[in-house]
C-alpha cells in the first residue's frame, strides 16, 4: 500500500451538540479531535482534518485542513469526497472527530481484511460504523455523482460500490460516538 492518509472528519454542523463544532468540544481537558488524532496518527503516514469552521484552530495541530467542496453541509460523504480528491496516496482511513477511543489497530484491521474491495468500514458487535472506513481514491468520481444526485446515505454508497464491513470485536465503548452534551458528560 502506498502512502496512507488518515482523515479526521470534523466538518459537521454539530446539531445534536447544540451547534458547537464537535471536534473542538473538550473531553478531559482536550478537544475531541485531539483524542482521535493521538490514536490515528501512529496508524497512518499523514493525517488530514476535514473541517468547515474554526479552520485556524484545527491548523494548530500541524495537520493539513481540507474544507468541503460543497456548501450545504451534505454530511460525512462531502468530507470524505473532499479528502479523497486532496490525498496524495491511493487510500484514506477515515475516523469521525467524535470517536475518542477509536482502537489503536483499526486501520491495520481494515487493511488486513479489505481484500480487493475499494472500501471497507468497521462493524462492531452491535452495529456498523461507516465513518470508520478505509476508502480508495478511485471512489471519488462515483461519490461525486452520488452527492450531485442528492444522495447522502454513506453505507448505502459504500455497499453499492463494492465495499463491505469488517467485524472488529473490541469493546463496544471503543466505537462510541460523542454526539450530545449528555454523551460528553457520561464520558468526561
Amino acid at each position: 500500500m502506498t502512502i496512507l492518509t488518515g482523515v479526521i472528519l470534523a466538518g459537521g454542523q454539530g446539531r445534536r451538540m447544540g451547534g458547537q463544532d464537535k471536534g473542538l468540544v473538550h473531553l478531559n481537558g482536550r478537544p475531541l479531535y485531539q483524542h482521535v488524532l493521538e490514536r490515528l496518527r501512529p496508524q497512518v503516514d499523514i493525517v488530514m482534518i476535514n473541517a468547515n469552521r474554526n479552520i485556524d484552530r484545527y491548523q494548530l495541530s500541524g495537520c493539513r485542513v481540507v474544507q468541503d467542496v460543497f456548501d450545504d453541509y451534505p454530511g460525512p460523504l462531502a468530507g470524505i469526497y473532499s479528502a479523497l480528491i486532496a490525498i496524495d496516496g491511493e487510500w484514506a482511513a477515515f475516523c469521525s472527530c467524535d470517536t475518542p477511543a477509536v482502537p489503536l489497530n483499526v486501520v491495520e484491521k481494515l487493511v488486513e481484511q479489505r481484500g480487493d474491495a475499494p472500501a471497507v468500514w468497521v462493524r462492531s458487535q452491535s452495529r456498523d460504523h461507516p465513518t470508520l472506513a478505509l476508502i480508495h481514491r478511485d471512489m471519488a468520481a462515483p461519490l461525486y455523482a452520488y452527492l450531485q444526485a442528492g444522495e447522502r446515505r454513506l453505507m448505502h454508497f459504500l455497499r453499492d460500490h463494492g465495499g463491505h464491513a469488517v467485524l472488529l470485536t473490541d469493546d463496544e465503548s471503543a466505537f462510541r460516538n460523542i454526539n450530545t452534551p449528555d454523551d460528553l458528560n457520561e464520558r468526561g
